[in-house]
C-alpha cells in the first residue's frame, strides 16, 4: 500500500492519543466543573471551600499556560498566552480568584471552539483521505484473488463488484456505472463505456465491472489526492502567523496601560482587570476559525487547497495566467467537420474509420471510436490491422479495405482540389486531419480540433468583476491559435511558442508587478505555477507534477471551479479579518473602564468571554453559503437541459453538412438536389430544436443568471428561422439550370446560416449548457 494510504487507513490513534486530543474538552469541563463549584460553595456560605475551588481552576489555566508559554519559548516563537498567564497570576496575588477561574474557562472554551470548528471544517477533506482503497480483486488463471492495492501492477485485470471502491486508476474493459461524486462533486451516477478511463476512488453503483490497471497504486489519482489532504492539512495560513505577531504586538501596549493605571491610581486590582479584558483570544481564535472554514467549502466545490496559506494568496491575486491546452481548452482532440471526396457519406466514413481505429493504440483512436458511437453508429471489428509507425493504420472493415492516416499515405496520385480545401481550412482553424481511403479510393478527411471549454469564458468575466485586474495566456501553442483563443476568453497579454522557462520568466515578470495566480495542467507548467503567488493546476486525470507543484488543485474536469475559489477566499479572509478586527477593537475597549476602575477582575472575565465567543461565531459565519460562479440548477431545469444538449450535439453533423452543400454549389454541375434534401432537413430537424430551445432553455437561463443573458439568444433563434425560411424560398425559385447569380446567392445564404449556427451554437454552449455539471453534459453528449 503507498505510505499515504498507509498513512490514511493504518494511523488510528491509541487511547493515550485520544485523550490527549480531547485535551481541551477535559480541562474545559475540568475548570468550568470547579468554577460552578465555588459558585455553589459561596451561595451555601462554604468561602473558603468557594476560593479553593476558584484558585483551583485557575491554577490548571496557569499551569497550562505556562506549559505552552515554555514551548513557544522553545521553538523560539512569540506566544501570547503571556498576556493570560498575566492576568491569572495577577487575580491570584490580588484575592480575585473567581476571576483567575473565569479566566482559564475562558482559554479553554476558546480551544474546544476551536478544534471543533477545525474538525468541521476539515471534515470534506478528511473524507477523502479516510475512504482510500486498500485492497484490490485480480483475475488471474485459477480465477479471482484479493490483493493490496500497492501489488497491484500495470496491465492487471481487475474486477470491481457492486459499491466497490476502484483501487487503481484503469481502462475499463466494460461499460459501467459510477459514482464520482468524491473526486468531482457530481452528484449523479455517471455511465462510462468500455473504453473509457475511470479514476481510483470512485464507487461501482452499477453491476460489477472488470477493468485493467493503467497505473499503479501510488502513481493512482486517489494517492494523489491524500498527498494533496495532507498538505492542505499540515499547513498553515500566513495570517495565522500575522495574527500571532499582531497579538504579540499588543502585549506591551496592555502592559502599559495595565503599569499606568496602577501607577496613577495605586489599585493593582485595576492592572489585573486590564490584563484580563486585554487577552488576545479573537484574533487568535477567530481568524484560523475562518481559514479553515474557506478551505471546507473550497473543498464541497472540488477545489483543494493546500492549507491557509494559498487561501490567503488566492484571496490576494490581482493577475491571473493560464496555459491554453487541458487548461482553456479540454485538451483532448474533437472530430469537428467530415469532408467527403466522393458519394460515401459522412456517417458511413465515420463508421468505418471508428471500426478500424477500435484496434488502434493511437491517441486519436479513441476520439474517432467515441464520435462514432456518440452518433449512435454500429461499429464493425476490422480484420488484417497493420499499423505503420508514423503514418497511419489499415484493415478490413466489412469487406472493404480502409485505410486511414496521413495524406501522403494515404492517398495515392496527385493532390486534389478538396485535399487542399481541407488543409487549408484545417490549418485557418487549427485542425487535425486524418484522411480516409475506402478500397484504394480517396474518401475524405477526419477534422479533429482541440476545443475551448464551455465554461471559461463565463469564468473569465465572474473574475474580471471579482477583482482580478490582469490576464494572461501563457502557451506553447503557435500564435494564431493562441491569439484567438485570448480572443475568446478576454485575455489582456497573449504569449505565444512559450517554453517551460519562458513560462517561468513570464510569471516571475508579472508577481513583481502585483500578486500572481498561474493556472495549468501540464508538466511543463509545474516551474511557473511553483514560481507564481498561487498555482492552480488541473488534476482531474490523475495526480501529475503540476498537481505536485501547485498550491490549490482542481480533482473536477472544469475550469470555472477556479471562480468559485477566489470568492471563496475572499469571503473566508474578509471574514476572519472583520471578525479578529470586531473581536480585538471590543477588547481594547474594554481595557478603558478597567483602568478607570468601572470594570473589575471577574466581570472583565466574563466580558471576554462573551467577547471570544462573538468573534468566533463571526469567523464560523466563513461556513454559510454566499454567492458564487457555480449556478446549481433545480433537478427538472437539469433534466430539460440535458435533453436540449443531446439534441444540440445531435444537430453537429448537419450543421456541418451546410458547408459541404456549399461548396457543392461550385462544382459542375451545381448539386441542388444536396441543397434541397439540406432544406427539408433544416425544416424537420433543425428549426424544431431552436424552438425548443427558445421555449424550454431560455426560461432555465432567465432562472438561473437573470434575463438579460438570454435577449442575444432569442434573437438569434429569430435569425436562424428567418434564415431557413430565405433558403426554402430560393430553393423553391431555382429551375433546372440556375442562373450563376443564383448558385451564388445560394451559396452566400448557406455560408452565412453556417457561421451564425457556429456562433450560436458556441454561445449556448458558454452560457447555457456551461451550467450543466460535468458528466450531465458529457451524458447527453
Amino acid at each position: 500500500m503507498p505510505d499515504t494510504v498507509k498513512r490514511a487507513s493504518s494511523s488510528r490513534p491509541g487511547p493515550s492519543a485520544r485523550i490527549w486530543a480531547a485535551r481541551d474538552s477535559i480541562l474545559f469541563s475540568l475548570s468550568t466543573l470547579l468554577l460552578l463549584g465555588g459558585v455553589l460553595a459561596a451561595s451555601a456560605d462554604a468561602n473558603a471551600l468557594a476560593t479553593i475551588l476558584w484558585t483551583s481552576s485557575a491554577g490548571i489555566g496557569l499551569a497550562y499556560s505556562t506549559v505552552t508559554i515554555g514551548l513557544a519559548v522553545r521553538r523560539r516563537q512569540p506566544s501570547v498566552d503571556v498576556i493570560a498567564w498575566l492576568a491569572l497570576v495577577g487575580a491570584l496575588l490580588v484575592g480575585e480568584p473567581v476571576a483567575g477561574a473565569v479566566i482559564a474557562v475562558m482559554l479553554f472554551t476558546g480551544g474546544v471552539l476551536e478544534a471543533r470548528a477545525s474538525v468541521r471544517a476539515r471534515r470534506e477533506l478528511s473524507t477523502l483521505a479516510a475512504r482510500a482503497p486498500r485492497v484490490a480483486r485480480r483475475q488471474n488463471p485459477h480465477g479471482i484473488e484479493e490483493v493490496p492495492v500497492d501489488r497491484v501492477a500495470i496491465g492487471d485485470r481487475l474486477l470491481v463488484g457492486a459499491g466497490e471502491i476502484v483501487p487503481v486508476d484503469g481502462r475499463l474493459t466494460d461499460a459501467g456505472v459510477f459514482d464520482e461524486s468524491a473526486l468531482s462533486g457530481e452528484a449523479n451516477p455517471v455511465d462510462r463505456p468500455a473504453g473509457d478511463d475511470v479514476r481510483s476512488g470512485v464507487v461501482n453503483a452499477g453491476s460489477a465491472v472488470t477493468m485493467v490497471a493503467t497505473q499503479r497504486a501510488a502513481e493512482s489519482t486517489y494517492a494523489g489526492v491524500v498527498r494533496l489532504v495532507e498538505q492542505a492539512q499540515s499547513a498553515t495560513a500566513p495570517f495565522v502567523r500575522l495574527a500571532d505577531r499582531f497579538a504579540v504586538g499588543f502585549v506591551p501596549l496592555t502592559l502599559a496601560v495595565a503599569g499606568i493605571a496602577w501607577a496613577i491610581t495605586g489599585d493593582p486590582v485595576r492592572a489585573v482587570a486590564v490584563l484580563v479584558v486585554a487577552t488576545p483570544c479573537p484574533l487568535l481564535l477567530a481568524a484560523p476559525i475562518a481559514i479553515m472554514s474557506g478551505l471546507s467549502r473550497a473543498a464541497r466545490h472540488g477545489v483543494i487547497l493546500k492549507g491557509g496559506s494559498p487561501l490567503e494568496r488566492l484571496a490576494a491575486g490581482r493577475v491571473l495566467l493560464f496555459d491554453k491546452t487541458g487548461t482553456l481548452t479540454r485538451g483532448r482532440p474533437a472530430l469537428t467537420a467530415i469532408i467527403t471526396a466522393g458519394p460515401e457519406p459522412a456517417d458511413e466514413l465515420l463508421r468505418l474509420a471508428a471500426s478500424l481505429d477500435q484496434a488502434s493504440a493511437h491517441v486519436l483512436a479513441a476520439t474517432i471510436v467515441k464520435a462514432a458511437r456518440d452518433r449512435g453508429l454500429s461499429l464493425t471489428p476490422a480484420t488484417d490491422v497493420r499499423e505503420r509507425h508514423g503514418y497511419g493504420v489499415e484493415g478490413t472493415v466489412g469487406g472493404r479495405v480502409v485505410r486511414l492516416g496521413k495524406a501522403a499515405w494515404t492517398l495515392d496520385g496527385p493532390v486534389q482540389g478538396w485535399v487542399r480545401r481541407a488543409r487549408r481550412r484545417a490549418a485557418l482553424d487549427g485542425s487535425l486531419t486524418v484522411f480516409l481511403a475506402v478500397d484504394g479510393q480517396p474518401a475524405g478527411v477526419l477534422l479533429l480540433t482541440d476545443p475551448l471549454r464551455p465554461d471559461a469564458p463565463r469564468m473569465m468575466r465572474t473574475l474580471r468583476q471579482s477583482g482580478i485586474r490582469r490576464m494572461v495566456l501563457v502557451t506553447g501553442d503557435r500564435a494564431d491559435i493562441a491569439e484567438s483563443v485570448g480572443r475568446i476568453v478576454g485575455a489582456d497579454a497573449v504569449y505565444a511558442d512559450r517554453d517551460p522557462a519562458e513560462k517561468l520568466a513570464i510569471v516571475q515578470r508579472e508577481q513583481q508587478e502585483a500578486p500572481t495566480i498561474m493556472v495549468g495542467d501540464g508538466v511543463n507548467d509545474a516551474p511557473a505555477l511553483a514560481a507564481a503567488g498561487v498555482g492552480v493546476a488541473l488534476a482531474a486525470r490523475g495526480a501529475t507534477a503540476s498537481a505536485e507543484a501547485a498550491d490549490v488543485v482542481l480533482t473536477a474536469d472544469r475550469i470555472d471551479g477556479l471562480a468559485d475559489a477566489i470568492m471563496v477566499a475572499r469571503h473566508s479572509h474578509r471574514i476572519a479579518r472583520l471578525a479578529a478586527g470586531i473581536g480585538m477593537g471590543l477588547s481594547f475597549a474594554a481595557m478603558i473602564p478597567a483602568a478607570a476602575g468601572r470594570l473589575s477582575p471577574t466581570a472583565g472575565a466574563i466580558l471576554q468571554e462573551i467577547i471570544d465567543v462573538a468573534a468566533i461565531g463571526i469567523a464560523l459565519t466563513a461556513l454559510l453559503p454566499t454567492r458564487t460562479h457555480t449556478v446549481r440548477l433545480p433537478q427538472a431545469d437539469l433534466a430539460v437541459a440535458t435533453r436540449l444538449h443531446a439534441q444540440h450535439d445531435a444537430i453537429r453533423p448537419l450543421v456541418e453538412q451546410i458547408r459541404v452543400v456549399a461548396d457543392g454549389l461550385g462544382a459542375v454541375p451545381p448539386d441542388l438536389a444536396s441543397a434541397r434534401r439540406l432544406v427539408d432537413q433544416l425544416d424537420s430537424d433543425l428549426l424544431p430544436h431552436e424552438l425548443a430551445e427558445e421555449q424550454q432553455l431560455l426560461p432555465i437561463l432567465d432562472r438561473a443568471l437573470g434575463p438579460d443573458p438570454t435577449g442575444a439568444l432569442s434573437r438569434t433563434h429569430a435569425e436562424i428561422e428567418h434564415q431557413v425560411r430565405r433558403l426554402r424560398r430560393a430553393c423553391d425559385d431555382l429551375g433546372e439550370h440556375p442562373e450563376p447569380d443564383e448558385l451564388t446567392d445560394l451559396r452566400a445564404s448557406l455560408y452565412g446560416l453556417y457561421a451564425i449556427l457556429h456562433l450560436h451554437n458556441a454561445q449556448e454552449e458558454e452560457s447555457a449548457f456551461s451550467l450543466m455539471p460535468t458528466e450531465a453534459a458529457r451524458r447527453a453528449g
